[in-house]
């Protein structure tokens, strides 16, 4: 039987173990295995503590002894060279986790409504915009589709009538709205429309009694 891992790698929990103790770093943050002598000028001892190049070169290190990466962390600073302006910037976008933002938009006096022109929200329905406040829900005494009930209120009916008081009401608008009967003004034929409909809707509908 073949011994070749199904995966092309082992996962075996030995096989894990070995990975993992090239370039084993100890709780001191030393690298156990590291063979390399320090980078500080003159130093013979073994260099097994990283640290980066520059600000710059994050991915870039030197290797230390012991008392030489005291000695560079001491004097280790991340901003060297930074203006005041180019701090703060940074503070700026770390407060953000360095994902650009924008305001919110301030057109105008800051008012979202100006954006339209309209200084006052409620100009937007009219002068009349509170006079209407519509049918309160207490007009409703049973339930009723929606399509029936929105029938009634183009009516202006109420639920309780037969449908020949709805007829009734229904005549009333016509001779109201359609321009043979209103002197030939077409100035409600939108609303003519609306009238038919809901009566179409509530003549041959089994929910009122004839």
């Amino acid at each position: 039987m073949s011994s070749r891992p199904p995966f092309e790698f082992n996962i075996s929990a030995a096989a894990d173990k070995k990975r993992k103790k090239t370039g084993r770093r100890g709780m001191s943050g030393a690298f156990d295995t590291a063979d390399r002598p320090c980078d500080y000028p003159g130093c013979k001892e073994k260099g097994a503590y990283r640290a980066p190049k520059s600000p710059d070169l994050l991915d870039e290190f030197f290797w230390f002894c012991k008392d030489h990466i005291r000695e560079y962390n001491l004097k280790w600073n991340f901003f060297q060279g930074t203006t005041d302006e180019e701090f703060q910037k940074f503070l700026d976008k770390d407060r953000v986790w360095e994902r650009e933002t924008k305001p919110f938009s301030r057109i105008g006096d800051g008012n979202a409504w100006a954006r339209l022109g309209v200084n006052d929200p409620m100009a937007l329905l009219g002068e009349k915009a509170t006079q209407n406040p519509g049918r309160p829900s207490s007009a409703a005494t049973r339930k009723l589709p929606p399509t029936e009930r929105k029938a009634i209120e183009i009516l202006d009916a109420r639920d309780t009538m037969s449908k020949t008081e709805i007829r009734k009401v229904y005549k009333g608008l016509i001779k109201v709205l359609h321009p043979d009967m209103n002197g030939g003004d077409r100035s409600h034929e939108e609303q003519l429309q609306e009238v038919v409909w809901a009566w179409d809707q509530l003549k041959d509908s089994r929910y009122f009694r004839d």
